[in-house]
């Protein structure tokens, strides 16, 4: 029992942490910046104010995570941001192909509380910042409301990845809420009045069919008039949850101190929404739908912008700018929406694309005026135009696991924020990122204690592709299709394709390849080819003239025509995809970005792949085969498909693959570090979105380690994930290491692809 005395005042219970890091928002930019950052042995306090993880894409606001894949809808192959976001959109696949917001909530949760070095607090909040000069935060203090307690948090490090940064306002560092005008950074999509000075919030809804009729008596607060939405004639039964992104409000209000007005207009139209489509009369499917979940908070979009050392602008984004600092990168469209939200007149979004992925500079991911404070998520130094791509969570996960590495390499060595743009310690910030598979463009790894390096490298096979075989099914022309293949200098290897005719017609086929070597947006027209076909099933002989003064993919495009149909191919392979001339509406994808003024966007055309188990490789034979596929592929520091597909494949035949690594003396191994192909094509939403399997097909899921006895000193049979790392209790000693790869599915199995590696890498800590 607990009895106290009246007294005049009371103070709550108080406890003190200090660590080497404080990281405040739990979104995903502030989990991966805490995971990465305790993962380098430096001790992170996460503070959220919620009871889960994860932001908007918790239970809580349930928006799906996207970032430069954009859906698969534009041009950004083999974008799906790398490390620890990739880590747990994997897991997300593996343990949850169907989407359910709860189960992505448990995987966030579980990720951070196996870190010894977190400590993690829900349900606190942020309220006052402490600093020990103008521009050092000394501390932070905090409150749970769930177990009535006050929290100090000290450390020499800050994060704020709280979306409206809370900290960085607080402790004074200069921000930015609205617009940009055109001349401030000569910034051509700065936006007009219709588009407003900020992008509103979102507040989403799911349904539930009981299979027997429901009634729904709306609350007296629900919207009455309908068509107060100018597009309430999209509503429909089946869409639900973030579908309905475009159910947004707010963006001429004040998106920090008015969000609880912006949320009850939402909960107006929500409500308003489903009183329509169960008492309108026009959804009679709607009959036995219930309304099970609302979102109690809005998400938001947009707040307020801290400004670091650089801005990010337009300019960065579409011409695809180079950094010295890069540390992470992007490519979502510049997606800006009308100010009026759901209420305009205007479409949801205004989304402009660039012709591939663009760097994420060091410079804008910590405060320019506040010494010791990086910023992570949507509050990074970036102009409102630059914002609307840079925004989406998975590119603000990937910037935050760079803060996290930034932050341990600068505990380690005593350091702030600005000192590691110093650039033998931005090289150092840059191959350590690339260490844990974060991706950053135009760089490569090379690690001097990485003993592949003094290794012979030997396979039991090379894949070399002579053929995608004619095994698959035939579908027509009726849109455009296009097989990207890598190719070295030189000229253009002889192909022979497969087509049926249903009567006599002529088929176009043209070579294209991209102005950048390392996009894949086919901008450039090498040659084309007029076929005379007849009647009937034929073999068509490609043979181009032209050649390639750089390694990349070139795109040999079958221009739509009704009376053809197409062979394809069941075999699938590391780096090699089909595209295809489409539109996908929900990226503002119509076959083609063509602006009609000058808005410092280009003009190109979409050629995006279809869904697994759809999109197919076209059925091409290929003289001479193509030789990039090689064992020594896996040291040469890129861990995804790029310009090439620095993967090591092995022969579609061989049935047990094999890569062995030799040293001429004895070696004491400790760690082995192994990349595998998950498809980093595949944008894996985390909700709505059905996968369609637990696991990528191109990922070898089972493989093993034998020394030079060729004794098993490893084994794993359940893989799924990009990254692997193996710690041995006690060094082996070897000569030599052979990896086994295991592949469950066979050959000329729908949706076979040939055993795979894209990296390995040793050492002898």
């Amino acid at each position: 029992m607990i009895r106290e005395p009246a007294t005049d005042k009371r103070t709550l219970k108080t406890i003190r942490y200090d660590a080497d890091l404080i990281v405040v928002g739990g979104g995903l930019s502030g989990v991966c910046c805490a995971i990465t950052a305790a993962r380098a042995g430096t001790r992170a306090v996460l503070v959220q104010d919620r009871p889960v993880l994860g932001g908007n894409s918790s239970s809580e606001v349930r928006l799906w995570v996207l970032g430069a894949t954009s859906h698969m809808g534009n041009n950004n192959r083999w974008a799906r941001e790398g490390g620890v976001i990739d880590e747990l959109l994997l897991e997300n696949l593996y343990r949850n192909p169907e989407g359910n917001p709860l189960i992505f909530d448990t995987i966030l949760l579980e990720k951070v509380i196996l870190e010894p070095n977190i400590k993690l607090l829900l349900n606190t909040v942020v309220y006052e910042v402490e600093k020990s000069n103008a521009e050092t935060i000394s501390g932070i203090r905090a409150f749970c409301s769930q177990n009535s307690t006050m929290y100090e948090l000290v450390a020499p490090l800050f994060c704020d990845a709280s979306g409206d940064g809370i900290v960085g306002f607080q402790a004074g560092a200069a921000f930015r809420m609205g617009a940009e005008s055109r001349e401030e950074f000569g910034e051509k999509f700065a936006p007009t009045a219709e588009y407003g000075e900020l992008l509103g919030h979102s507040l989403y809804f799911y349904t539930k069919d009981t299979g027997r009729p429901v009634r729904f008596v709306p609350p007296a607060y629900a919207l009455q008039d309908i068509t107060q939405i100018p597009r309430y004639k999209r509503f429909n039964a089946q869409e639900y949850g973030c579908q309905l992104w475009w159910i947004e409000y707010g963006g001429r209000l004040d998106t920090v101190h008015d969000t609880e007005t912006i949320k009850w207009e939402l909960w107006k139209v929500v409500y308003g929404v489903w009183n329509y489509i169960k008492n309108s009369g026009q959804f009679p499917e709607a009959d036995t739908m219930t309304l099970e979940w609302v979102g109690q908070i809005p998400g938001k979009r947009e707040s307020r912008r801290f400004e670091g050392d650089s801005i990010l602008k337009q300019q960065d984004v579409v011409e695809q700018r180079t950094h010295p600092d890069a540390v992470a990168f992007g490519g979502w469209s510049i997606d800006l929406h009308p100010a009026d939200g759901i209420f305009s007149e205007k479409p949801g979004c205004n989304q402009w694309h660039s012709k591939g992925i663009y760097q994420i500079p060091y410079r804008c991911l910590y405060s320019r005026n506040i010494t010791n404070l990086f910023l992570a998520g949507r509050i990074i130094s970036a102009s409102h135009v630059a914002f609307g791509s840079s925004r989406v969570m998975a590119t603000g996960a990937h910037v935050g696991q760079a803060v996290g590495m930034a932050a341990a390499l600068s505990t380690r060595d005593q350091l702030l924020p600005r000192d590691l743009t110093e650039p033998a310690r931005m090289q150092t910030l840059q191959q350590e990122l690339l260490k844990t598979g974060q991706h950053i463009p135009g760089l490569h790894l090379y690690d001097n204690n990485d003993l592949v390096h003094q290794a012979t490298v030997s396979a039991s096979s090379e894949f070399v592709l002579s053929e995608l075989p004619p095994d698959g099914a035939l579908f027509p022309l009726t849109y455009s299709a296009a097989q990207m293949l890598p190719l070295p200098v030189g000229a253009i290897p002889r192909m022979t394709a497969f087509v049926t005719a249903d009567q006599d017609t002529t088929l176009t086929v043209e070579l294209r390849r991209s102005s950048k070597s390392f996009n894949h947006t086919p901008d450039v027209t090498m040659e084309t080819l007029t076929i005379s076909l007849s009647k009937g099933k034929q073999e068509i002989d490609l043979s181009f003239v032209s050649q390639l003064s750089e390694q990349q993919h070139i795109f040999v495009m079958f221009l739509k025509n009704e009376h053809i149909q197409l062979q394809y191919s069941q075999l699938r392979v590391t780096g090699i995809l089909s595209v295809f001339n489409k539109i996908n509406p929900a990226v503002s994808n119509y076959g083609k970005q063509e602006p009609t003024e000058d808005i410092g966007v280009d003009t190109f055309e979409f050629w995006c792949p279809e869904r697994r188990p759809a999109g197919q490789n076209i059925a091409l034979r290929i003289q001479p085969g193509i030789r990039l596929f090689n064992s020594n592929n896996v040291r040469n520091g890129i861990q995804r498909p790029t310009n090439q597909p620095n993967a090591w494949v092995a022969n579609a035949d061989d049935t047990n693959p094999t890569i062995t690594l030799s040293w001429p003396t004895r070696k004491q191994i400790s760690r082995v570090e192994l990349r595998f192909d998950t498809d980093f094509d595949h944008p894996l939403e985390s909700v709505i979105m059905i996968h369609p399997e637990t696991v990528s097909p191109f990922c070898v899921q089972e493989y093993e380690v034998c020394n030079d006895q060729q004794e098993r000193i490893f084994h794993q049979t359940d893989n799924h994930q990009s990254n692997r790392t193996i710690r041995f209790e006690q060094p082996v000693e070897t000569t030599s290491l052979t990896i086994h790869l295991k592949k469950k599915s066979a050959f000329h199995q729908a949706n076979f692809a040939p055993a795979s590696l894209l990296e390995i890498r040793c050492y002898a800590e």
